[in-house]
């Protein structure tokens, strides 16, 4: 009993103030402190925030036209090429040597210019051989007239007979042949001589020689070739289904035909149709027509390639959009046309045709109404749209649209 006791008193502490109750300390470090207060602000935020509002969609930038009322001109255009309504080869006449060259290469000449002197001396010479022989023909039949009298008067005397009068006669008869054939050598030679001179015989530009001082020139041979430039034509085709349109415009009066270049960047001339031939070709399907064109500036050049542009008919008074506004579907046609929310709807259209960049509308459309024109890809009924205005469409007079050809609506 007495170890049991000593051993409890052994556990047991000896003065009470050593006795305190046993408590773990938690310690907070800064950054702990840090991240809880930023969990509750979160947690009061959230609380208080309003309510999530459904995202604001941005305009679409556009640009627009307002559609106005005027004409339109429809074209008929197809390839065509200048010809000239007149193209000569300077040939020549006469053989001999060019003794000089009187003209530039390229320049303008006018009707009857010397162009070529061809050496005239053995054609001269040939003149006086043949006048030669007419004055000895001429005294020979003057000889023969009067031996043709003397025989008259001795036939009727009986000094002859019939038969020398006869042979006299018919000597007579072959000396004024002989003086005729005379004169038709000597009027050839005259022609010769005058050949010597090779003269210009229309007004045009003339090419590159092909013969030089000093070359002979054999009857035939090429010169110069010699274009005419004012009038000149162009030759181009059209379907066979518009050429009645094509005759009904030419019995109402003069049609117009414009000249453009390839890409329809700039307009060569205008002119008038002429004619246009009496067949169709075959195959092809097409019939040629000739426009005449002054050509005041030389501006069309023989052998070029042109757009010709054929007016057929004008549709008056009709709502002109740029065709860029029209969008096409298999049912209708349709344009974006701007509201006065700044909102863009959808408006069904008829097309009445297309010439280049304008197109005329026939119905669905009116006079001032903005129509979309850029960024249709990016529209839908009802789109907020922010609007660059454009000017105005092309008129019907297309000075400065390519003159595309369409016939929607025909």
């Amino acid at each position: 009993m007495e170890k049991e006791s000593r051993s409890a008193s052994y556990y047991k502490p000896t003065d009470a103030r050593q006795v305190r109750p046993v408590h773990r300390r938690i310690r907070w470090s800064p950054w702990l402190a840090a991240f809880v207060a930023i969990l509750v602000g979160l947690y009061a935020w959230n609380a208080h925030r309003p309510p999530d509002l459904p995202p604001v969609a941005p305009a679409v930038p556009v640009s627009a036209v307002a559609a106005k009322q005027g004409d339109l001109d429809i074209y008929l255009n197809q390839i065509g090429t200048v010809t000239p309504f007149a193209t000569d080869n300077v040939v020549s006449r006469v053989s001999g040597q060019i003794m000089s060259i009187a003209f530039k290469e390229g320049e303008l000449v006018e009707p009857g210019q010397l162009l070529f002197q061809i050496d005239p001396r053995p054609y001269q010479a040939q003149l006086v051989q043949y006048q030669g022989q007419l004055a000895r023909d001429m005294a020979t039949l003057a000889n023969a007239r009067i031996t043709l009298q003397r025989y008259r008067v001795l036939l009727q005397q009986g000094v002859i007979a019939r038969q020398d009068l006869d042979n006299q006669q018919a000597l007579y008869d072959q000396a004024r042949g002989s003086i005729e054939n005379d004169k038709g050598l000597i009027e050839a030679v005259k022609v010769n001589l005058g050949y010597c001179r090779v003269v210009s015989p229309i007004k045009g530009r003339i090419g590159l020689r092909r013969v030089d001082v000093g070359n002979y020139a054999q009857a035939s041979n090429t010169l110069v070739v010699i274009t005419q430039l004012q009038p000149i034509s162009v030759i181009f085709s059209v379907p066979e289904d518009d050429i009645p349109t094509v005759t009904q415009d030419m019995r109402e009066g003069q049609v117009s035909v414009q000249a453009w270049n390839r890409d329809f960047s700039k307009q060569l001339a205008t002119g008038f149709l002429l004619t246009l031939d009496n067949q169709i070709d075959q195959t092809t399907g097409t019939v040629k027509l000739r426009a005449q064109f002054a050509n005041e500036d030389y501006a069309l050049f023989p052998n070029e390639f042109v757009n010709a542009s054929l007016l057929v008919r004008t549709i008056h008074q009709s709502i002109l959009v740029p065709t860029a506004a029209v969008q096409r579907t298999r049912r209708s046609d349709y344009v974006y046309v701007v509201q006065p929310d700044k909102t863009v709807a959808r408006r069904a259209i008829e097309v009445a045709a297309s010439q280049g960049d304008v197109t005329a509308i026939s119905t669905g459309l009116q006079s001032g109404a903005v129509v979309v024109t850029d960024g249709l890809d990016k529209l839908q009924p009802g789109s907020k749209v922010a609007v660059r205005m454009e000017s105005q469409p092309a008129s019907a007079t297309r000075s400065s649209t390519n003159p595309s050809q369409s016939f929607a609506g025909q």
